[in-house]
């Protein structure tokens, strides 16, 4: 299979074409697929609103998911904020309870967008609605936003992998991260090497990180990793915007990240037969789920 444009290539084109890394993306995948810019922008609106329905469900604390081991997080997370208790700031911790609740929605059978997948599905919207609110961006801008995360998003899938089966969970929460410190630049107001250095320094922290679900669930610590991963793409973005510039390329943090998937044994690639899933308490929770569908 023919690999796409790397991040380096998609920031030249950028600066020569004097666009933004959204905008940049939405333009090529017009092309690309023969359509209007105006058809994906509609496309991308019917996500952003599925991803707010999201947020709003699982705030409520009522999606649980078949297990019991998930649900109910995001909205304590959320009444501690509104209660004027967060250690962590009311951004930061707005940003991960959001992150929560899509993936609590998800880990609850319920409608999300993979972003870029399921499993991590909780990252890209948490970031994104709470920077569009503290900025006060319109949708347009967060669309963009939104075109910009899926264009770093399919250079990761080109290059390296955004499966857990294959990469472990740093290709699926760490690329989220790394997607929504791009999208987080853009929407803040930063260009698209600055969207680059934030993506570089979000997926950089989580490199090596196993996909290890207990009872082959995507539960646990799958929802909890959601809202760890939104906060560190957040902390990319103000290191970014503050001028902060990553060492190592982009393009090279993808390749590190392949080659480091590649090497770790399949025990840690979503097989439940590592890490946390062999724990004794991961291993009761097994016996306990899978005795009970049996019965």
């Amino acid at each position: 299979m023919a690999k796409g444009p790397t991040v380096k290539e998609l920031l030249a084109q950028a600066g020569e074409l004097g666009l933004s890394l959204g905008r940049l993306v939405l333009r090529l995948q017009a092309e690309e697929l023969e359509t209007t810019e105006q058809a994906l922008r509609l496309k991308m609106l019917e996500n952003l609103q599925v991803m707010r329905q999201a947020v709003v469900e699982g705030m409520t604390g009522t999606r649980r998911s078949m297990s019991g081991l998930v649900g109910g997080d995001a909205k304590l997370l959320e009444e501690r904020r509104l209660a004027g208790k967060s250690l962590s700031g009311d951004v930061l911790a707005r940003t991960a309870a959001r992150a929560l609740a899509v993936a609590e929605v998800n880990a609850g059978m319920g409608k999300i967008v993979a972003a870029p997948t399921a499993g991590s599905c909780g990252v890209l919207p948490g970031v994104l609605l709470t920077l569009a609110e503290e900025t006060g961006a319109r949708d347009e801008l967060l669309l963009e936003a939104l075109f910009a995360a899926a264009g770093i998003g399919m250079v990761i899938a080109s290059q390296a992998s955004i499966s857990g089966a294959q990469g472990g969970c740093q290709a699926e929460c760490g690329s989220a991260a790394c997607m929504a410190a791009a999208a987080g630049v853009e929407l803040a107001g930063g260009d698209p090497v600055q969207a680059a250095h934030a993506g570089a320094m979000a997926l950089k922290t989580m490199l090596g990180l196993v996909c290890d679900p207990v009872a082959g669930l995507v539960e646990v610590p799958c929802v909890k990793r959601n809202a760890a991963a939104a906060a560190n793409a957040l902390l990319a973005v103000d290191m970014a915007m503050a001028g902060i510039k990553s060492n190592i390329p982009l393009d090279e943090v993808i390749w590190a990240m392949d080659q480091i998937g590649s090497a770790m044994p399949c025990s840690l690639k979503e097989t439940a037969q590592g890490g946390l899933a062999l724990t004794p308490t991961a291993l009761q929770v097994r016996e306990g789920f899978l005795g009970n569908r049996e019965r």
